[in-house]
């Protein structure tokens, strides 16, 4: 509902259920970032990564709240409806993999040793806290916003287009376990298995983009139709690569079926080649599902 001629600011983005889920992120965010910041204390890749999630979340949430309140998003060249579904699916991913990796290296009942002690302990487990909140915030905020059966809406918000997110998401994972010793370039089969990866993951990424930006609709054909064609080469693809990959990292005769009892903790490359398997059955059932949604969707490019 527009307001009356002079109001600029829209409390709806601060009143309505999704722009009070919004701003429980902001509160939750900047909660959980200073409490680790403060006392809390990070180190590693994992600790990197927990506080650049959050910073990053924080940071486009409030780019988001901002533009809603003073409604500045109709001056920005995107597609604001397929913008911040896609953010609300991104940023509920990478929240729950900060609110499960912190806890796990960061957070324990005992008290670390001096000079940290039971101070940063208390606030370690007050942080983890935080984060899950989070993370629940960001669910709800997709809960609400996602397209409901027979809703026409922007394609980000149907199943389909939060599936995307969440395949490039676990491609992301695969790749992450690849570049850590994984060996794949001991033959041309896993290196097959790695460009189906690869061209899968810039073709979800093009199709979040162009959504993204308003696009979809100067393709010369529909862009839905589009979408269906390329989800069944992707679920082809990944088949291939869920019956190549297992059989050359564990199949006696190309690599071991079991994981090597001299094979260091935390840089095996057995562990990697089985991440890898696991990701990629899990991203084969993703597109499949995606296939099944994406023949019946409604949305309008332009929201």
């Amino acid at each position: 509902m527009e307001p009356p001629e002079g109001a600029y600011l829209h409390l709806g983005a601060v009143m309505s259920p999704v722009g009070t889920a919004r701003m429980l992120q902001l509160a939750f965010g900047c909660t959980t970032f200073s409490l680790v910041a403060h006392r809390g204390g990070f180190t590693g890749i994992q600790g990197t990564f927990c506080m650049a999630a959050w910073g990053f979340c924080f940071a486009v949430s409030a780019l988001v709240v901002a533009c809603e309140f003073t409604r500045l998003h109709g001056c920005l060249r995107l597609s604001w409806g397929n913008f911040t579904a896609a953010f609300a699916m991104l940023a509920t991913l990478l929240c729950a993999t900060a609110a499960v990796l912190y806890p796990l290296y960061f957070a324990q009942w005992e008290c670390p040793p001096k000079p940290a002690g039971c101070a940063a302990r208390d606030f370690r487990l007050a942080a983890s806290v935080f984060a899950g909140l989070l993370f629940l915030a960001y669910a709800v905020e997709v809960a609400l916003t996602r397209a409901r059966p027979g809703q026409v809406t922007s394609y980000m918000a149907t199943i389909s287009g939060l599936l995307k997110i969440v395949q490039a998401f676990v491609a992301c994972i695969i790749f992450g376990a690849l570049v850590h010793d994984s060996r794949y370039g001991r033959y041309v089969a896993t290196q097959w298995c790695v460009a189906v990866y690869s061209l899968c993951f810039l073709a979800t990424v093009a199709v979040v983009v162009l959504s993204v930006m308003g696009h979809t609709g100067g393709l010369g054909c529909p862009f839905d139709r589009l979408v269906v064609v390329y989800t069944f080469l992707a679920v082809l693809l990944y088949l291939s690569a869920a019956v190549i990959w297992p059989v050359f990292c564990f199949d006696p005769k190309y690599g071991e079926p079991g994981r090597p009892p001299d094979c260091a903790q935390g840089n095996c490359p057995w562990d990697s080649q089985l991440v890898v398997a696991i990701f990629t059955y899990i991203n084969l059932l993703l597109y499949i599902i995606d296939l099944a949604y994406s023949q019946r969707i409604r949305f309008v490019p332009s929201l």
